[in-house]
């Protein structure tokens, strides 16, 4: 049958006020107008589908079946409506990030700070994931945008853009017995502290000792950059921080480098081609505001 969607959605409204007038208020229409396409409706259908009571009306069994079917049409498409009104509206819907620990405090927590209080309506969902996860994460369009450290493996499917440099330095607590100032060769052979394989953490400095010919074979592998600090405090080895994780600490000291190590790279990265909802592309105006150059 050819009939048309707004008799539908008529019929749809006056059977779920139960009532003609409730629903031409809804509808922004009048009650003439409604009584005019539901009885087309029956016409079409050959049935009748509502009966009037003193309080409105109320729907026979032909229209309690065809009710079922109706609403649960409707509602899928109100919640359609609803999630794409969201991705172009700042009042409510989700950006979502993948963010390496290094990344999320060195660079993005300002910036998100910020975003929350201008757009509070919005849900910021975070995947604290190793560089590796995140970039995947993007492509596969599981989260909106990637915030993560050097080095990695960009692909073309890929649009990046640096945001800032992050340097990091061996540290170990006060007490730890070790020179103030050591060569890398030197540091290889201490106890060290570092994210696990798979990291571009652990690539990097893999990469680096190579060069002064040595192997990187960390003694303790944390889960995440945060747990680094905790365990060197208590004496269980030396770790690489960035600098902006010891502006608090007191009870570690730096380890200067004779030969000091290159810095590495925040990077924001986004699939290629694909258009961000309105939330993400607010969100990446304003971290390429602050950072991008």
């Amino acid at each position: 049958m050819n009939i048309s969607y707004d008799y539908y959605k008529i019929f749809y409204n006056v059977a779920k006020y139960k009532s003609f007038t409730r629903a031409a208020e809804v509808m922004y229409s009048n009650q003439p107008n409604l009584t005019r396409a539901i009885k087309m409706l029956e016409k079409q259908l050959g049935c009748t589908l509502f009966e009037r009571t003193n309080k409105g009306v109320r729907l026979t069994d032909d229209g309690k079946e065809l009710y079922e079917h109706i609403s649960v049409a409707f509602e899928h498409i109100q919640a359609g409506e609803k999630a794409v009104s969201a991705k172009h509206s700042m009042d409510q819907g989700v950006v979502s990030i993948g963010a390496t620990e290094i990344a999320l405090r060195c660079c993005l927590l300002p910036v998100l700070s910020r975003y929350h209080q201008m757009f509070p309506g919005v849900r910021i969902k975070i995947l604290n994931v190793s560089t590796p996860q995140a970039l995947k994460m993007t492509e596969n369009k599981l989260v909106d945008i990637a915030i993560v450290t050097t080095p990695a493996d960009f692909t073309n499917k890929m649009r990046v853009t640096k945001l800032a440099p992050i340097r990091e330095v061996p540290v170990c607590s006060k007490t730890f017995n070790i020179k103030d100032e050591m060569t890398v060769a030197e540091l290889a052979d201490c106890p060290i502290i570092s994210l696990g394989a798979g990291s571009s953490t652990f690539d990097f400095y893999s990469k680096e000792f190579l060069k002064h010919n040595c192997h990187f074979s960390p003694d303790i592998e944390a889960a995440t950059a945060d747990q680094i600090l905790p365990l060197v405090k208590y004496g269980l080895g030396v770790g690489f921080v960035p600098e902006q994780f010891l502006e608090s600490e007191s009870d570690i000291r730096t380890i200067s480098l004779t030969e000091p190590l290159p810095a590495r790279e925040i990077i924001l990265a986004q699939k290629a081609g694909h258009s961000l909802p309105l939330p993400a592309r607010e969100l990446v105006d304003m971290i390429n505001h602050k950072y991008a150059v």
